[in-house]
């Protein structure tokens, strides 16, 4: 009798425990906020840039719920994309601010990055992308071991 106690009580537990689980990863992970955070756009396409160019954008998003948005952290996809945003100053409904992403245009070649941002908005977790392609590094040109290069304006010397 002891066992069958103890099994229907071992079996009652592991079923409760089993609910717990189930009910405790169904609940939608959506903030209760009513900040929102609207982008004009989500990506920006740099297109092609210069070496050691401009490779800064700053994106406008407007605070179109009901209660002021606070933006507690925003992260690059990588060292080479650094955002700069408002922190932890509240941006009342209907107030605009912007994120300045910047990424190192001294990385030639193809590049598509993002920015994750963390606030108390509806959506607490936002991604924003830049894209674009960095030329590469210009070259030097090749001088004469003299140190000069000869452009054909010096007439040589007559010994």
């Amino acid at each position: 009798m002891k066992k069958i106690i103890f099994t229907l009580s071992f079996v009652f537990a592991t079923m409760m425990v089993a609910k717990a689980q189930t009910a405790a990863t169904a609940t939608p992970l959506v903030s209760t906020s009513l900040a929102e955070m609207t982008f004009e756009t989500e990506t920006h396409d740099f297109g092609t840039i210069d070496y050691s160019g401009n490779g800064t954008y700053e994106f406008k998003f407007k605070n179109t719920g009901k209660e002021p948005l606070i933006i507690t952290d925003a992260k690059g996809s990588c060292g080479c994309t650094v955002p700069t945003y408002p922190k932890n100053v509240p941006i009342k409904p209907g107030e605009s601010e912007v994120i300045k992403v910047t990424y190192d245009t001294k990385r030639a070649g193809n590049f598509t990055k993002t920015v994750t941002i963390h606030s108390n908005a509806k959506t607490p977790e936002k991604v924003i992308t830049i894209k674009g392609k960095v030329d590469p590094a210009p070259t030097e040109e090749a001088f004469p071991t003299g140190g000069k290069k000869d452009d054909g304006a010096t007439p040589l010397e007559k010994h």
